[in-house]
């Protein structure tokens, strides 16, 4: 083996290392939540890393809950409704920024991007005061409309570098047609966004499947919450016991929906988020 050929193996041996090394960082904490959640309460504390006897007393303690249930139902409600509202502004104003041209457009652009760079609670006390206006607190409204917020401009910014790529001469031959623009929208241009679509929605259903901080400050009754406030309730016998072996339980079944949406959508989503990526 020449040199050259020794330095190709090394190179290749410590990519792959650096990929296993990466990819049991990022998957070993939901592995250790499952295997948590399949022990029974008495082997809670003994550090082990294999499924020694599945029990599912954990899983049966969770669902028998109905407040916890509930806020599946919550969260199932809440995240779809952001997504089908994020969709549906984000493509009428993709379409404006990224077809029409107008003078300050770029402004607008990266007005869109600037709302985006505000943490949460930066503008939690100001959105509260515009949910409790509106009547919207402790129901599903104020969460949707806070949510739509965080994610629409992500939503547009995504969209409008889709749809600038897509070819002129297919609006020009819309419009020859007699074709309105909703109808080159939703006709000729939205079969060709799927990618970019399926990423956009799936982001925009993760965040809201995760958010905590404004589920906590918006709702106050368990019929209102969403998932991740109802684990973060989750308690024991006591305020100094926190019954791990359910908590795990709960976490397992919020992240398995989003897992195999990720598997499922995993082509669309790295193919709408190189959009722009290369100059053609």
């Amino acid at each position: 083996m020449t040199l050259t050929h020794l330095k190709r193996a090394v190179l290749k041996l410590g990519f792959w290392l650096m990929v296993i090394a990466l990819v049991v960082y990022a998957t070993f904490p939901f592995y250790y939540a499952v295997v948590t959640s399949l022990k029974p309460s008495s082997e809670m504390f003994q550090v082990g890393y294999w499924v020694d006897s599945v029990d599912w007393s954990n899983y049966v303690a969770v669902l028998s809950q109905d407040s916890f249930v509930q806020s599946i139902i919550n969260s199932v409600i809440v995240a779809f409704s952001v997504v089908a509202i994020a969709l549906l502004l984000g493509l009428t104003a993709a379409y404006a920024l990224g077809r029409v041209r107008f003078k300050g457009r770029t402004r607008v652009m990266m007005l869109v991007l600037g709302v985006s760079m505000f943490p949460q609670v930066a503008v939690l006390s100001g959105l509260f005061e515009v949910i409790r206006v509106l009547d919207l607190y402790n129901s599903p409204g104020g969460l949707i409309l806070s949510y739509t917020i965080f994610t629409l401009p992500f939503t547009v910014w995504v969209l409008t570098t889709f749809m600038r790529q897509l070819p002129d001469e297919l609006e020009e031959a819309a419009i020859m047609d007699g074709a309105s623009p909703w109808v080159t929208l939703t006709k000729v241009f939205m079969p060709l966004l799927w990618p970019a679509m399926a990423t956009t929605g799936l982001l925009a259903f993760i965040a809201a499947w995760n958010e905590f901080l404004f589920a906590l400050t918006f709702t106050l009754t368990d019929s209102e919450r969403t998932v991740p406030v109802a684990i973060a309730l989750i308690s024991g016998g006591s305020q100094y016991e926190l019954p791990w072996g359910p908590i795990m339980a709960a976490s397992v079944i919020v992240t398995v929906p989003l897992v195999i949406l990720v598997l499922i959508f995993q082509r669309r989503i790295v193919s709408g988020l190189t959009a722009g990526a290369v100059k053609g």
